[in-house]
């Protein structure tokens, strides 16, 4: 027996974790938007049903949310991805890959049941009676063929949520009714290459020769036929491989022309990129730092941007706040209307491999000890709870979310109480 791939996929994630804390919300029309509340993210199947698109832009469906009382949340990523922690899979098998924040991959190769679509069902009504969260389950031979399943799964009533077609007859007819831009890794470029080149399907991208696909899509077309056949090329990825970068950087619902104004923002993007810094255990040995304003409005443009390279690799809030605020100070220009901001982090290093600095400082010291007690403190107490006073989370320019939920899971605040 060769391996075994199944891939979980929650079913409109972020509106099932809405309707886990609020059943009203069940069988009715629902949809999450974006930052800013700008478009649509998320949908229930009723929202669906009422022609709403993905992507698009909330005024444009007001019409319908008024006249079919449809409830619309803005994004509540803290409770979205507590939530995906909670979703439990390695009590089937040890070898689970959390793809994204509603996938997983699971190696079932050998899994010891009667069939694969008997544990399959038993792992969706787990997840489903623990989590309250739909999920469905496609299972196949290689990971690209397990994708392509779990989406025949989600359109086929008689899969019930399982579709398994591990060395099934059926796969052909499978992979005939796939068009090839629906196929794991065809990006929108590559399934115009392929339908100028007559290969519409799945099926027919199976049936090339290798070394075409590799001249036509470099090695990874090879690898995507090679899976398409059968062939596992993609090895299950348990440990995530080590970030390269570490960003926060965000969109303002209001134009900021004020240096002292821009501030405030500039300072809380640096304390999150810092604390996630701290949390993965690493460093930064540089920092991009810039502001700009928004190309689809008129007036004068500008976008200012510098980096920084840090004289010794550092997690302290207090040094990436100093470096970040005397950077804008470099790269602001007064009359600008700026309505995006951000800092991006480079150079990540482990921060238990950081050698001892030259010239070290009381200052650094004393902060070297603060940090993990301001983080311990925002954990258990909620974010900001002790912060830096330039860094003021909720000035005009914080992200727009009208509509947004509690965070039940991650405030004890917001924690339902029963009466």
């Amino acid at each position: 027996m060769g391996a075994v791939f199944a891939l979980i996929d929650c079913n409109n994630f972020y509106v099932s974790c809405e309707q886990v804390f609020d059943p009203s919300l069940r069988r009715r029309p629902v949809v999450v938007l974006s930052n800013n509340d700008g478009c649509v993210v998320a949908r229930s199947p009723e929202a669906k049903a009422l022609g709403i698109k993905m992507g698009v832009l909330l005024f444009q469906i007001q019409h319908l949310i008024d006249a079919h009382e449809v409830q619309v949340y803005s994004s509540n990523y803290a409770l979205y991805g507590d939530m995906s922690q909670r979703v439990v899979l390695e009590q089937f098998t040890p070898e689970v890959e959390r793809y994204s924040i509603d996938e997983a991959f699971l190696d079932l190769t050998g899994c010891k049941y009667d069939s694969y679509c008997e544990l399959g069902v038993e792992i969706k009504d787990r997840v489903l009676q623990w989590m309250g969260v739909p999920i469905t389950i496609g299972i196949a031979e290689t990971k690209t063929l397990a994708k392509l399943v779990n989406q025949l799964a989600k359109k086929s009533e008689k899969a019930a949520g399982v579709f398994d077609l591990t060395h099934s007859k059926y796969q052909e007819i499978a992979l005939g009714r796939t068009p090839v831009e629906d196929i794991w890794g065809i990006g929108p470029a590559y399934a115009r290459r392929l339908r100028s080149s007559s290969i519409n399907t799945a099926l027919a991208l199976r049936d090339v020769d290798t070394r075409w696909a590799r001249k036509m899509m470099t090695v990874v077309g090879a690898r995507i036929v090679m899976e398409l056949r059968g062939v596992s090329c993609l090895p299950l990825e348990k440990c995530p491989p080590p970030k390269k970068s570490i960003s926060c950087t965000r969109s303002f619902p209001v134009a900021i022309k004020e240096l002292d104004e821009l501030r405030e923002p500039m300072a809380v993007y640096a304390t999150r990129v810092a604390e996630r810094l701290r949390e993965a255990g690493l460093a930064a040995s540089a920092m991009f730092v810039f502001i700009e304003t928004s190309s689809h409005a008129s007036g004068a443009q500008h976008v200012g941007a510098t980096t920084i390279k840090m004289v010794y690799p550092t997690n302290s809030t207090q040094e990436l706040l100093q470096q970040a605020l005397e950077a804008l100070g470099r790269i602001y220009k007064p009359g600008y209307d700026y309505r995006r901001a951000g800092i991006i982090l480079h150079g990540l290093v482990p921060a238990d491999q950081l050698t001892g600095r030259l010239f070290s400082n009381e200052v650094m010291e004393k902060f070297k000890l603060i940090m993990p007690v301001m983080d311990r403190l925002n954990r258990k107490y909620g974010r900001d709870t002790v912060r830096f006073g330039v860094a003021r989370p909720n000035g005009r320019w914080r992200t727009k979310a009208e509509h947004s939920s509690p965070h039940y899971t991650t405030r004890l605040s917001d924690v339902l109480t029963l009466y």
